[in-house]
């Protein structure tokens, strides 16, 4: 069966910027992904065709020679720089020269006539195959995205991702992810890719996370923010708030005449970096709850308060 057009697999046009597929990309993975549609075949086959069609759009020189000629130039056998010639065997293929394949020239026999093939093909069966290691297919890298949780992420974790390898076969793998990954965020395994022929290296594995948002913690760079209401009291007055942080509930002390929208600073309660031992910050950004309903003596009390003339905060502003 033929190929799907690439483009067409990713739901994209062909003057799509390099953005614009990774976006098609992520979004059609998280469709079809075999962890959300362990039921479905056909889910199953339409993630291989997007990770396929990924892997050459997503490589300039691959996509290069996929705008050029189709599906045939990124086909191992396929050499663009003889005028797209086929270098290999391959059933429904290109004609093929034998005279390349074999390394021979048409020559006279003595007394007369042109040797054959078939002259060639004995003498190379007695001799033994002869190897073409320039001929064999190249291993090339896969893409896979795995779903993290954003405790998975934030503290790392191994997860098995299992593998089609080609020919039917399914390779399952076990992957280390560090602690601090970030959404989007490629992590390279060496030799984990699709295998070469006769010998020729695998290529790599690039797992991609995609890291879900958490209920209540904003993550930026290597900081958490976390939003904490606080009554007008608390924030007039000041007071001790318990609050989550990544390592467990922390008391934070908010000063008298705290604002709405201050930001008081943890340090070193945020997200160890996954290059090195250093760990961003944890900000509490306060946010200032008025309460809904007023009882009869907290309506009087506020309004004794309005009645003192303190200074509007809106006072020089404009």
């Amino acid at each position: 069966m033929a190929k799907r057009d690439y483009y067409d697999v990713l739901g994209v046009g062909k003057g799509a910027s390099d953005a614009e597929i990774k976006r098609a990309y992520r979004r059609l993975a998280k469709k079809y992904h075999p962890d959300q549609n362990k039921d479905s075949k056909d889910a199953e086959t339409k993630f291989k065709e997007l990770q396929e069609a990924y892997s050459v759009l997503s490589d300039k020189a691959k996509r290069g020679r996929y705008d050029q000629f189709g599906h045939a130039g990124i086909d191992p056998r396929f050499d663009g720089h003889t005028g797209g010639t086929w270098t290999g065997v391959g059933p429904g293929g290109p004609p093929i020269d034998f005279g390349d394949l074999f390394d021979f020239e048409f020559t006279s026999r003595p007394g007369g006539g042109v040797s054959s093939i078939f002259d060639h093909l004995r003498q190379a069966g007695r001799a033994g195959p002869r190897p073409s290691p320039s001929h064999a297919p190249v291993g090339h890298d896969v893409e896979h995205t795995v779903s993290l949780t954003f405790e998975q992420a934030v503290h790392g974790a191994k997860l098995d991702i299992h593998l089609d390898t080609g020919g039917g076969r399914r390779q399952r793998i076990t992957v280390t992810i560090p602690p601090g990954v970030r959404d989007d965020q490629r992590i390279r395994v060496r030799g984990k890719g699709h295998p070469g022929g006769r010998g020729r290296p695998a290529g790599d594995l690039y797992v991609v996370c995609s890291v879900q948002p958490h209920a209540y913690f904003d993550r930026r760079g290597d900081d958490i923010y976390l939003d904490v209401p606080v009554t007008i009291t608390e924030a007039a007055l000041g007071a001790k708030v318990d609050m989550p942080t990544l390592d467990g509930i922390r008391t934070v002390t908010i000063p008298p005449g705290t604002a709405s929208g201050a930001k008081l600073r943890l340090a070193g309660l945020g997200i160890r970096s996954p290059r090195g031992a250093n760990r961003g910050d944890h900000y509490a950004v306060i946010k200032i709850v008025p309460p809904a309903k007023l009882t009869p003596q907290q309506k009087r009390l506020i309004e004794e308060l309005a009645a003192t003339d303190a200074p509007a905060p809106r006072d020089g502003l404009w």
